[in-house]
């Protein structure tokens, strides 16, 4: 119990801490966890946990699309995607199909990704002292 307790205080911090841009890739990296879970969850037939952890991604992808600043295009071209991506979920949830999930899965880790690259290069350069 103890163990959990540290974890828990840790993760906490690690929120707590975060830039917004590190909160969108945890976002995103919790999306894909939640995801791998569903669909473990589909093949083994335990059908509340599967509806409960693709509402969690759906959770996730509603907060990524609240949080967009749609004054930029790309914000708009996200949005488009979250949407879809939202739609597949309640398709899959409904239908229990694993396959719906891969899709969806494909997607997610293209942005986190794409998200992962554009950290790299916005990130401040540390100046080196002369």
């Amino acid at each position: 119990m103890q163990k959990l307790n540290s974890y828990a205080k840790y993760k906490e911090n690690n929120i707590k801490t975060a830039s917004p841009q590190e909160l969108t890739l945890m976002l995103y990296n919790g999306a894909l966890k939640y995801v791998g879970q569903s669909k473990i969850f589909i093949e083994q037939n335990r059908i509340e946990n599967a509806n409960n952890s693709i509402i969690r991604v759906q959770d996730i992808i509603d907060e990524l699309n609240a949080t967009l600043d749609m004054q930029y295009e790309i914000s708009h071209n996200l949005r488009s995607l979250y949407i879809y991506i939202g739609e597949k979920l309640v398709d899959a949830n409904i239908s229990k199909n694993p396959a719906a999930l891969d899709e969806v899965k494909d997607m997610i880790t293209e942005l986190r990704d794409t998200w992962k690259e554009a950290m790299k290069i916005v990130k401040p350069r540390k100046k080196v002292a002369r």
